[in-house]
């Protein structure tokens, strides 16, 4: 059966090329179009979408309170269009927070000039999207006790978080890798953390260049721990987390210390970031003496980088299929025999002051 899809957009030539490129995979079905937020939730209701696809700029009612209000009455998959911009960074986070699947940057000059290659990204995003655990059932398998999410649209305060109070650290770096509905998981495990966390933090997540800075200030407002875009020669310090910028590269080396290093990379890689990059240098840097986590993303990075650190001594953790948006970074490496433990999302900041 092919997976229904709502577009909504206010742009009647976006509509009309998402429907073509979408049309033309048999096994999705573009059951109708909307020109405003009021408009897909009415037809939400009425067409019962497996995954909608979503504006955030439009009149009437813009694609966030649309979002807002699909999620709190027909919850359902939705992937965001957005500006490749500082504020479409921001508005984006937004969605992300408010319980979009993923998002994709909106350009009309990719839609002109490379159809072919645009057709393949969105149709598999599409279809990752509708066989993901979008949010409302994440949070359904939350602990009763556990606080609900806090919102981050504005600048929140940030947490207060238990300090502390162990001996030496068992290991000299902690990094967590992700992609598909990473930003909401780096959240959870984040705002939990203390800001005498006894280990320097990177996080690799997939996203372009223009977002990851504003990812890192959001970060850093509602966390205890620091949270910055990781710069070339910046230094690894305990309780300070460097977030991989879109675009390139992030690699760890063992001198003066411990810095991160910054580099365009090959361009044949996959991903920039790349999770497999930076847990691969970190093997090699500080050997034994790493606790890698793979988060919630689709495909398998991290998984061969995993193995040089399990090969080098050190422990590799993965969240589990159920608190997971999409099933696949982790499930990669679980199905290689590589995880040392599996771990529901919620449960992971507890076992990281355990462990480390």
């Amino acid at each position: 059966m092919a997976i229904k899809v709502l577009i909504v957009d206010d742009s009647g030539f976006f509509r009309r090329r998402l429907t073509e490129l979408l049309s033309s995979d048999p096994l999705l079905e573009v059951v109708g179009t909307a020109q405003n937020g009021r408009e897909a939730i009415e037809k939400t209701k009425e067409l019962s979408p497996d995954v909608i696809t979503m504006d955030y700029e439009m009149p009437v009612m813009d694609g966030i309170s649309a979002l807002k209000q699909i999620m709190a009455t027909k919850p359902t998959p939705v992937l965001m269009f957005s500006s490749l911009t500082h504020e479409g960074a921001k508005v984006t986070l937004d969605a992300l927070e408010a319980g979009a699947v993923d998002f994709l940057p909106k350009s009309f000059e990719d839609i002109s000039r490379n159809p072919a290659k645009l057709k393949k990204v969105l149709t598999d995003q599409v279809k990752a999207v509708a066989r993901s655990r979008y949010r409302t059932t994440a949070r359904k398998a939350e602990p009763a006790a556990k606080p609900a999410a806090r919102p981050v649209t504005s600048a929140p305060e940030k947490p207060t978080v238990q300090v502390y109070s162990r001996g030496v650290a068992k290991h000299r770096l902690l990094i967590l890798g992700t992609s598909t509905g990473g930003p909401v998981a780096l959240q959870t495990i984040l705002t939990s953390l203390p800001s005498n966390f006894p280990v320097p933090i990177l996080l690799v997540q997939h996203m372009p260049g223009t977002f990851t800075n504003a990812f890192a200030e959001r970060l850093n407002r509602i966390c205890q721990v620091r949270v910055s875009e990781a710069k070339d020669n910046d230094p690894l310090k305990p309780g300070h987390a460097l977030l991989a910028p879109g675009g390139k590269q992030l690699m760890v080396d063992a001198r003066q210390g411990g810095i991160v290093r910054v580099i365009e990379g090959d361009a044949r890689m996959n991903y920039k970031p790349s999770v497999d990059v930076t847990f691969g240098s970190a093997a090699k840097a500080f050997s034994n003496k790493v606790l890698a986590v793979v988060l919630t993303g689709m495909g398998a990075d991290g998984r061969d980088g995993a193995k040089m650190l399990k090969s080098a001594g050190s422990h590799v953790w993965a969240q589990n299929q159920e608190s997971c948006v999409i099933y696949g970074m982790p499930m990669a490496v679980v199905n290689a025999g590589l995880a040392d433990e599996v771990i529901h999302l919620n449960e992971i900041p507890r076992r990281l002051v355990e462990a480390i």
